[in-house]
């Protein structure tokens, strides 16, 4: 069965969509913050990303194809097999997500996504060049396992992308409670992208936030404190290949510099900001350090 793709679909709407939102900030600074580099190196990920994408599609097919032969279910392209697989995906895509951040060399992958200190539109096409070669395609093979056919994940994952295009903006504050209950909103949204110590690792959902109110990752948007963006480290780059492979730099150096296998092995798969002497600092423990300022102050 044939089915459209629903990015190449959208495109026209995201162009246009950014259009009118860096016009907002020309009258409405707050709601909309562009810087032309930042914005042209996004542009440039996202059609690096769409190149790679292409020259990689054959391969990971071809393994899910071969996962899809040892299938446990013959579910096929039924009304209800497209209700099933709209919440399946996203399960997929938190996994995948959450385990981007918990683990640096998916997070080496990722990273380009968060590196940006601007949080508009732009930013949604800031996207991997290095995921492939990653593995980051590895928990949606457990759809091919379950029965879903090839196309239908596919299409899917468009639908999944294309959703989480419009919630990269400061342009929508808040939502109808109901939604912001169940769906990831612009609101949702910016906590994830936020550094701020209370912000990290929160909010991994791509369409549904019952995910993270399910797995203790939701962490709600305080009118109290604003999303500050980019990487607990900036880059201060606009350069496509800094932006695409600083962290793999990074990994490569500290692999090099380590000063036995379990700290290497660390260096790649643990947390990251993980550091043999302690000198950097993981997300938990930078939200550790404030919990205990907070208390210092409320003391």
């Amino acid at each position: 069965m044939n089915l459209p793709d629903p990015v190449t679909f959208a495109i026209p709407a995201f162009i246009l969509l950014i259009l009118a939102e860096a016009l907002t900030g020309r009258f409405a600074p707050k709601k909309s913050n562009y810087e032309m580099r930042d914005s042209a190196a996004s542009l440039i990920m996202g059609l690096g990303n769409f190149a790679i994408g292409l020259v990689n599609l054959g391969f990971v097919s071809a393994i899910s194809l071969w996962v899809y032969e040892y299938r446990l279910f013959d579910i096929g392209y039924h009304w209800w097999a497209f209700v099933l697989v709209f919440f399946a995906e996203d399960f997929c895509y938190y996994w995948f997500h959450r385990l981007s951040h918990e683990h640096r060399f998916w997070w080496a992958a990722h990273i380009n996504h968060h590196s940006s200190q601007y949080y508009n539109l732009s930013t949604a096409l800031r996207q991997t060049w290095t995921g492939s070669f990653a593995g980051t395609w590895i928990p949606w093979l457990l759809l091919s396992l379950i029965g879903f056919p090839l196309a239908l994940i596919v299409f899917q994952k468009g639908i999944s992308l294309v959703y989480q295009f419009w919630i990269h903006t400061e342009a929508i504050h808040k939502m109808w409670r109901p939604v912001e209950a169940v769906m990831n909103t612009p609101s949702h949204h910016r906590v994830h992208h936020a550094i701020n110590p209370q912000y990290l690792d929160a909010n991994y959902a791509g369409v549904f936030i019952i995910w993270d109110r399910l797995f203790g990752s939701f962490v709600p948007e305080d009118e109290n404190e604003p999303c500050r963006y980019g990487i607990v480290k900036q880059i201060a780059s606009f350069n496509p290949l800094v932006i695409a492979f600083h962290e793999w730099a990074g990994i490569v150096s500290d692999i090099r510099q380590a000063k036995s296998l379990k700290a290497a092995f660390l260096h790649c798969f643990g947390p990251p900001g993980w550091s043999e002497d302690g000198s950097r600092l993981t997300s938990r423990m930078i939200k550790q350090r404030e919990a205990e300022r907070l208390e210092k102050l409320a003391d």
